[in-house]
């Protein structure tokens, strides 16, 4: 058995998430079945990260174990002739026995994108949330910088979270601003679930001015989730890239960062 490693791109927007499903469709369920074609096993695969429905992925990053003699750097050129056209294989090579695309993760980089116009897009309607009121980029710059660091994010957890530990650290939240579109990067050693998605909302809120200032900083300090602003829209959210490695851009050792 040799372990494969795939890194993926996929447009979201037609799939219930990444996580296989009993009654929709599912990023994992389309690579699952590609791979039976193409080597005859029934392969499971393992996922870095349960994007949800809607939300896209430039560096999702997938292992699973196989017999094929399938040359490692081959899996991409033989799935990308297999899979629908909104997933792709980016990359794929061989990787040792005790690597986990989930549990070998040092971090990930997200984006969010929202489109900042009078009216809606009509070309970038599955990537961008629309914002409606004008967003002022660098107060949400200025309020995106009470994230960094180790904190207690439990009001950044969607209702109905499990996970019991939420303490994360966040080492980059960028607001920037291209034209009509504002983009919010930010990278941690691990996120909540929606939590990338009540931080865009929140950034949202202050920019357009219908939340004040501080909001972040305080949501750490006392945990109430009414505290921030609405969860985002899942089309604009994109996992860029999953850490393996800590980045350059994290300037903490990695013995201090705080993750799942």
């Amino acid at each position: 058995m040799r372990r494969i490693h795939l890194t993926l791109e996929y447009d979201g927007t037609n799939y219930a998430g990444w996580q296989r499903q009993a009654n929709a469709l599912a990023v994992q369920q389309v690579l699952e079945e590609a791979l039976q074609r193409l080597t005859g096993e029934p392969i499971t695969v393992t996922g870095s990260s349960r994007t949800d429905a809607g939300v896209h992925a430039l560096g999702q990053s997938v292992h699973f174990d196989t017999e094929s003699r399938i040359p490692a750097d081959k899996f991409s050129f033989a799935l990308n002739t297999l899979l629908p056209h909104d997933i792709r294989v980016r990359a794929s090579e061989a990787v040792s026995p005790d690597f986990h695309a989930r549990f070998s993760t040092k971090g990930k980089r997200y984006r969010y994108l929202f489109y900042d116009a009078p009216h809606a897009g009509a070309l970038n309607r599955f990537t961008h949330a629309h914002s409606i009121y004008p967003l002022d980029d660098a107060r949400m710059a200025a309020e995106a910088r009470a994230l960094l660091g180790t904190h207690d994010f439990a009001a950044f957890a969607a209702s109905g979270s499990v996970v019991r530990d939420t303490v994360r650290t966040i080492w980059r939240a960028d607001v920037t601003r291209h034209e009509r579109d504002v983009e919010i990067l930010v990278e941690g050693s691990g996120f909540l679930y929606n939590m990338v998605r009540i931080i865009a909302g929140t950034l949202q809120g202050v920019g357009s001015g219908k939340l004040e200032p501080g909001c972040l900083r305080r949501a750490i300090e006392t945990g109430d989730r009414l505290d921030l602003g609405v969860t985002a829209p899942a089309h604009g959210l994109t996992l860029m890239e999953v850490f393996y490695a800590l980045p350059d851009t994290c300037p903490y050792p990695e013995e201090e960062i705080r993750k799942k």
